[in-house]
């Protein structure tokens, strides 16, 4: 196999792996230089770009891990994020899956999450590096015994035989991401089929796919992790066809849609809301809004506000001191009298870019302060606040 990754997997390339752990960019050439005198040239940057690899893979699947597997540079890109993936597979355990079909596997980060809450897995990939890659992690990680990797083209593979089936179809081509669900590979419409065929499915897609993209029979499920929305999954055999659910993690905490019209608008009061992106993605706003007691401030805006703090898991709550029309220098005059330097800017229905605002206005001061530029009842507007904190230490998260 032409690649970087199979010397590696030799005793001398995992004692090289040892020895440029923790290397910093700054010191690669003159670590390079020392190893190259022991060991071939190529094997040496094999294991400086692994490194790499490994430190970058660190935010998502933590440093124990991370620094024990094998990566590609597409790898890191693409794997699931291993709190996901942990969720996804208790939620599949929790359905009474055994064994999963994992067909697209990648260098396997959702078959490592499977295992580990006791799943058997049949982990598929085309590409043999990628291939290669998840065997190495099964094996480093002590896992092998539950996950068997194949290399195959999975719309080649007969799931028979497993419980579930998850696929997780590539979503970047040569020019970036592929934002048609018939352009992913495999595409959507396949993977639905195969889905169809299994007991339990989870299909994984991107958070941005239209609603009425989502096949009637699936259940859709947008998920955040520490407020970043990092994936939908379309759900089949869970007994709840067309429901629609935001969950947040860590947690996990699941908000359920219940067919809610949209919330009335009103004038911002006193604390302002912004859902998490979950929330947004999977159109639960109106379920945010009910259990806040809160309205929007505009009909096209996510942002609701409300007069009393109410305890949420689904959005960050601000306590708001001004409103006003947009209006630079009258904001700039305002951060100046306030002394305020340490300023946060968040926009939603605003074309001005927040690192613009803060050009002009240059703050300056002791002082934090949070801008929201946006729209109320359609007018351009500037609400000014900070995060919101209730005497009770016990609000919003």
């Amino acid at each position: 196999m032409n690649d970087l990754l199979s010397p590696l997997l030799t005793p001398e390339g995992h004692a090289l792996l040892d020895e440029v752990r923790g290397t910093a960019p700054a010191d690669e050439l003159a670590v390079a230089t020392r190893l190259r005198r022991e060991h071939p040239a190529e094997l040496v940057s094999a294991a400086l770009a692994q490194a790499r690899l490994r430190q970058r893979a660190a935010a998502k699947f933590g440093e124990a891990d991370a620094d024990r597997m094998f990566f590609t540079p597409n790898g890191v890109e693409q794997s699931t994020r291993a709190s996901v993936a942990a969720y996804r597979a208790e939620r599949l355990k929790a359905l009474g899956v055994t064994s999963v079909a994992d067909l697209c596997c990648g260098i396997g980060g959702d078959a490592l999450a499977l295992a580990r809450a006791g799943i058997r897995v049949l982990a598929v990939d085309r590409d043999p590096v990628t291939a290669a890659a998840a065997r190495a992690n099964a094996d480093a990680l002590g896992l092998a015994g539950l996950i068997e990797v194949r290399e195959a083209d999975v719309q080649e593979v007969d799931a028979d035989g497993y419980d579930a089936v998850f696929v997780d179809p590539a979503r970047r081509g040569g020019r970036g991401r592929i934002f048609d669900p018939e352009a992913y590979s495999p595409p959507l419409s396949w993977a639905v089929g195969a889905a169809s065929a299994a007991r339990v499915a989870a299909l994984k897609i991107a958070p941005g796919i239209p609603h009425e993209a989502v096949p009637a029979a699936a259940e859709a499920e947008w998920i955040s992790d520490a407020g970043d929305v990092k994936e939908a999954v379309l759900w089949f055999g869970t007994g709840a066809p067309g429901a629609v659910r935001a969950t947040l993690l860590p947690g996990p905490r699941t908000l359920l849609g219940r067919g809610l019209p949209d919330p009335a608008v009103r004038p911002v009061g006193r604390y302002l809301y912004e859902p998490d992106g979950a929330v947004i993605r999977a159109h639960l706003v109106a379920e945010a809004a009910e259990e806040l007691a809160g309205g929007l401030i505009d009909p096209t805006i996510a942002y609701v506000t409300a007069d009393a703090l109410a305890p949420t898991a689904y959005a960050t709550a601000y306590e708001i001191t001004d409103e006003l029309p947009f209006n630079v220098k009258r904001l700039k005059a305002l951060l100046r009298e306030r002394e305020v330097g340490n300023l946060t800017v968040k926009k939603r229905g605003s074309a001005v870019e927040p690192e613009e605002l803060r050009r002009k206005v240059k703050p300056q001061g002791p002082n934090a302060a949070t801008v929201f530029l946006t729209r109320v009842a359609g007018a351009p507007t500037m609400l000014v606040g900070a995060p919101a904190r209730p005497a009770t230490g016990a609000g919003p998260s």
